[in-house]
């Protein structure tokens, strides 16, 4: 418990007095007009909508999860056949490159087109293309920087090609994997709701944003992005949750440590 205040303590104090900073801010100058309420203003607007939020959250939430499942998923795939095949690497690096440097702008008009404007589909694939990326490129990296004596010696056993991916590349991978699996949930997040901007249900956090601003109900519309927030902390806080169960060495070595 000393431990996780350590860790955490210097963020929380620097969040809450930025908090508190921000609300004497506007308590003493008082602007009229100003599109960035204060954040009691904004705690309350999220009460007082809590169900609407909630239920924009959700919708929203099932985008982000179903994107993010089938984004990692594919970064995963492709991470291991470009490890493992040359023609492979050759082929789908030069793709996943190409994919990543469009704009989501330019596709998500594009697939509310293919899918349909209330399609589910077209959110989600901007998202999948969005968590993919960082995904393979973590995971490649990952299977690849292995340490040339541990293969050696891997060899030195015989040890089979799939042997040697057990038991070295793959813990190996872990590390690089949970890292891109950190940024990937909050870029799911992000990409989910600048989709819905262009189609998509109307009872998600995005329309929500966008109606809310548009009627200047700014209060109203932070409290949205005040849970599009939290959805992408508590996908963050999830994923170091399964970093360590999935490397419980890790957890070890760092107790030992401390």
């Amino acid at each position: 418990m000393a431990r996780l205040l350590r860790a955490v303590g210097p963020a929380l104090i620097i969040g809450i007095g930025g908090l508190v900073l921000w609300e004497v801010s506007f308590a003493i100058l008082q602007p009229e007009g100003f599109v960035l309420p204060a954040p009691s203003e904004i705690v309350a607007a999220f009460v007082e909508n809590s169900d609407e939020i909630w239920a924009a959250t959700k919708n929203t939430g099932y985008i982000v999860i179903t994107g993010l499942i089938g984004g990692v998923a594919l970064g995963v795939l492709w991470a291991l056949l470009v490890s493992r095949f040359r023609t492979a690497n050759e082929t789908l690096t030069p793709l996943s490159i190409a994919l990543n440097a469009i704009p989501i702008i330019a596709l998500a008009p594009i697939f509310n087109a293919w899918f349909g404007l209330l399609s589910p589909v077209s959110n989600q694939s901007i998202v999948v293309i969005l968590v993919f990326f960082p995904v393979f490129i973590n995971t490649t990296k990952g299977l690849t920087e292995v340490q040339p004596d541990e293969i050696e010696l891997m060899r030195s056993y015989a040890a089979s090609t799939w042997d040697v991916s057990r038991m070295v590349r793959v813990p190996n991978a872990l590390p690089y994997f949970f890292t891109s699996l950190k940024i990937a949930s909050s870029l799911a997040v992000i990409g989910a709701i600048v989709a819905e901007y262009f189609g998509g249900r109307q009872d998600a956090l995005g329309p929500l944003i966008v109606q809310n601003a548009g009627l200047t109900r700014y209060a109203d519309a932070w409290a949205a992005v005040l849970a599009g927030s939290m959805l992408g902390i508590v996908l963050y806080l999830l994923s170091g949750i399964f970093e360590r169960a999935s490397m419980p060495w890790e957890h070890a070595a760092e107790t030992a440590g401390s």
